[in-house]
């Protein structure tokens, strides 16, 4: 492809309208090859180098490599559609035309631009030239691969990050998730591996339990949630936090990813309700479905410090109503629609001394171990608890 063929090409580009038309790499692109074909060389030096201040912006050495990264996360119509595996052949046929089109304007070296740009300037503004930065001309991409990588993993969004905070009606994505690694989790090794077992098999495409885990404050129960996108073997799970304030819009949110090739998690961390919580009929919809059941490739994960999650008061168990044992279950029941249920409680204390030896001796900590236990046990009665939180806390106020 000639550079000043590269503005009608681009034009007649059907499927991946989204990269020509939302993304400021390719307008300046597009205003690059109109003055080229214009024969304006002062807006195409200008354009140019536009060109490359964004390809270093977005990170890219290459056009090529920022035309591979803009293809593999489109939400243009063809990938979407092979994603959910409803792909015609006309779209196919015409996606393949448009790759071809982009691998070819990748390939064009940015020398090849530049002696465009010199033969459309005076002489003494050619000097400016020469000085300029270039990029090499390759293509990193091909239709084969990147189809493939739409079938397996999807496009957007949804592929290019690993957890979400679902906030007002909006996935916002977090590029750099808070996720303990293995060295940063303390004990409750036993739990773990049930919720990896029960995510392994999410993976692997069967339908399964959702999980709760509740119990003592500090216990690890998040950071066990947190941890499952750092094991290898997850790389196509999706975490996505849900606080209770937002869970209105979540059965559209799970409707919506139901036949999606990735595998996502709804995690509620902390839950408790209130009485007469508005949410509290929310959530009893997503776990049992309605209507509808749960998609296979999503399940809810939640925490809570309460077994039951909700609230109940001294005189709902001394009870108003004509059956207050109904009322009880009626508000207890929900704990019961986890097929999973996990407690996390206080080490015991030698566990928790143990625990203390082993992250003083990660700390460097002087202390020989008759004193080191002595001010563990009193940091743990001032604090009342004997768990991970608290003898780590104890150890780093050392």
């Amino acid at each position: 492809m000639e550079p000043s063929q590269v503005a009608t090409k681009l034009s007649a580009l059907a499927v991946y309208r989204d990269i020509v038309e939302q993304q400021p790499v390719m307008g300046a692109v597009t205003m690059l090859a109109q003055a080229v074909t214009l024969k304006d060389g002062p807006t195409a030096l200008l354009s140019y180098s536009r060109v490359f201040y964004l390809l270093a912006q977005a990170g890219c050495d290459s056009l090529g490599q920022w035309l591979h990264q803009a293809l593999r996360w489109s939400e243009g119509p063809y990938p979407i559609a092979v994603a959910w595996g409803c792909c015609s052949a006309m779209l196919e046929q015409t996606a393949r035309h448009d790759v071809d089109t982009l691998a070819q304007l990748a390939q064009i070296p940015s020398e090849v631009w530049l002696e465009e740009i010199r033969s459309y300037l005076s002489p003494e503004q050619r000097d400016g030239v020469e000085g300029l930065p270039r990029w090499s001309g390759d293509a990193h991409f091909s239709f084969e691969t990147l189809t493939q990588s739409y079938r397996e993993e999807g496009t957007g969004l949804l592929a290019r990050y690993k957890a979400f905070v679902w906030e007002d009606g909006t996935l916002i994505p977090v590029a750099n998730p808070d996720c303990p690694t293995e060295e940063q989790l303390l004990g409750y090794d036993r739990h773990r591996n049930l919720v990896i077992q029960n995510t392994q098999s999410l993976l692997a495409g069967k339908y399964v339990n959702n999980v709760l885990l509740y119990g003592e404050s500090g216990t690890g129960k998040s950071a066990t949630v947190k941890h499952l996108l750092t094991l290898p073997g997850m790389e196509n799970l999706r975490l996505i936090e849900a606080d209770k304030e937002n869970l209105s819009g979540l059965p559209a949110l799970i409707r919506s990813l139901e036949g999606h090739p990735l595998k996502f998690i709804i995690f509620i961390d902390d839950l408790t309700f209130d009485r007469d919580d508005p949410t509290y009929s929310v959530l009893k919809t997503i776990l049992e479905g309605g209507v509808e059941r749960r998609p296979q490739n999503v399940a809810v994960y939640a925490t809570s410090n309460r077994r039951h999650l909700v609230r109940q008061t001294i005189s709902e168990r001394a009870g108003d109503e004509m059956d207050r044992n109904e009322t009880i279950r009626e508000k207890t029941s929900l704990a019961d629609r986890f097929g999973i249920r996990i407690l996390y409680e206080g080490l015991r204390r030698d566990e928790y001394l143990a625990l203390v030896d082993q992250l003083a001796q990660q700390q460097g900590c002087p202390l020989p171990p008759q004193q080191l236990h002595q001010q563990a046990i009193a940091w743990e009665r001032h604090h009342g608890s004997t768990t991970p939180r608290t003898a780590l806390q104890f150890v780093l106020s050392l």
